[in-house]
């Protein structure tokens, strides 16, 4: 994953990759990645395990199929290994080649072995004693068959709980942004529109989590380096990548095969572009200064399209404009939560994965506050529209709207310069109770002018 996220155009070679051996191929992916070993997700009982046999005057091998180069780095970080045995560009140091290569140092019974994979059921038919550490499916029962294992540790084992924050099913909340051409239109009450609206908010959150977990895959070294997203499903190690990269897909095809089935061809294809964007965001954007913001803005805004694609509604410029720079100033209420960790660490370079530094702190707080206030300028100019006033029988009365907003911009900018922000913005609005007052407010005002 890190090679993909680093050289993804190498993707479009895959005949280059197919008429390479494994051992080559892992030698290629080593030697082109930069792994930081420190902050990978060891497991603790294996360690302290690991620790305890070594008190006791045992020696330690670390026996791995992963090439040598990150072997030898792990050895070095954990200081645990008193010898190292992995894959070179010659041999794929795995299954029967692992257990010839132990059996040529120790003998047969010689040693005993620990791992997790069907790859080592060979291995430990020639060990003395199996350990079984978090145990792929169906490996346990086979290993216990063979009569010699001592020990199972169960400490990662992963759930319902984890696969949900995975999805992260709470950023669903986004998607609703998809029935504002409805509301726009008034025509909320239509059974046939608001069922639409409803499996096009499905399909749209089925495609953002396929782009979530591919997203959490592409960024597992700068997660494991951020304070909170380490503890991220992925990032931590409690659900396996290899997983993830069968789930990704799965829920991509789903999303894009239900909305070209039951809903507007239109509808698939913003879901499309949606999903291009995101991509390119996830493998370049988010890295470059500026272009990321707007990225992220034209994301949010992508969902209201869909809305009006699966409505068949049309796409005002006001409703465009607005949220074009609400949004804008979302993100870069995101990116200033990011930088003000940063700063408060002392850091001074730029940050891990972002095109900014720390002392670009006030350049973007003016530029977000000044973007979250013209949100504000063109919701007053559209109360003068003339098609503003044909639609509402009291237009005047969204002038209430404006000092909401004024309100909820100005509080969360200042929240933010505080230090108190999170670093998502829309998770912020959802927990945050004067939020949520303020957008109840804000729907009573434009019902009201109804």
């Amino acid at each position: 994953m890190a090679f993909v996220r680093s050289r993804p155009l190498q993707l479009l070679k895959p005949l280059g990759w197919l008429t390479k051996s494994k051992a080559t191929l892992k030698e290629g992916l080593a030697l082109a990645t930069d792994i930081d070993v420190s902050v990978l997700p060891y497991d603790t009982q294996v360690i302290e395990f690991i620790e305890t046999e070594r008190n006791m005057g045992r020696r330690v091998v670390l026996a791995t199929a992963s090439h040598h180069t990150l072997a030898e780095r792990i050895a070095e970080h954990l200081q645990l290994f008193d010898q190292v045995m992995a894959s070179d560009s010659e041999r794929n140091l795995s299954a029967h080649r692992k257990r010839d290569l132990l059996i040529e140092h120790f003998g047969e019974q010689g040693f005993d072995y620990m791992g997790n994979s069907h790859d080592d059921m060979q291995v430990w038919a020639a060990a003395r004693k199996a350990y079984v550490v978090n145990p792929e499916s169906g490996v346990e029962k086979k290993a216990r068959a063979q009569g010699n294992v001592a020990q199972v540790i169960l400490s990662n084992i992963s759930g319902p709980r984890d696969w949900l924050k995975a999805l992260r099913l709470h950023q669903w909340m986004k998607n609703v942004l998809i029935f504002v051409p409805l509301l726009a239109s008034h025509q909320l009450t239509n059974p046939l529109l608001l069922w639409q609206g409803i499996l096009g908010f499905l399909f749209f959150g089925l495609c953002a989590s396929s782009v979530y977990l591919l997203n959490d895959l592409l960024d597992l070294a700068d997660d494991r380096h951020h304070k909170t997203k380490r503890n991220r499903p992925f990032a931590s190690g409690r659900l396996s990548i290899r997983f993830g990269l069968i789930a990704f897909p799965l829920l991509l095809l789903a999303a894009f095969a239900g909305s070209l089935w039951l809903l507007q061809e239109r509808f698939a294809a913003v879901l499309a572009a949606y999903y291009i964007l995101t991509l390119a965001y996830s493998l370049s954007l988010k890295r470059q200064m500026a272009v990321d913001v707007i990225a992220l803005a034209m994301l949010y805004t992508v969902r209201i399209i869909a809305g009006a694609a699966a409505f068949q509604q049309p796409l005002t410029f006001w409703i465009l404009a607005f949220s074009m720079f609400i949004f804008l100033s979302l993100a870069m209420v995101k990116r200033y939560a990011e930088l003000h960790e940063a700063r408060t660490k002392g850091h001074t370079k730029k940050t891990r994965g972002r095109g900014y530094y720390p002392s670009d702190l006030e350049m973007i707080s003016s530029l977000g506050a000044a973007s979250g206030y013209l949100s504000v300028m063109v919701l007053a100019l559209y109360i003068h529209d003339g098609l503003t006033t044909a639609l509402y029988s009291n237009p005047q009365v969204i002038w209430l709207a404006c000092p909401l907003l004024l309100f909820w911009v100005t509080r969360v900018w200042m929240l933010t310069h505080r230090g108190e922000m999170h670093d998502d913005p829309v998770v912020f609005a959802i927990r945050d109770r004067v939020s949520l007052v303020v957008g109840l407010l804000f729907c009573v005002v434009f019902w009201v002018a109804t």
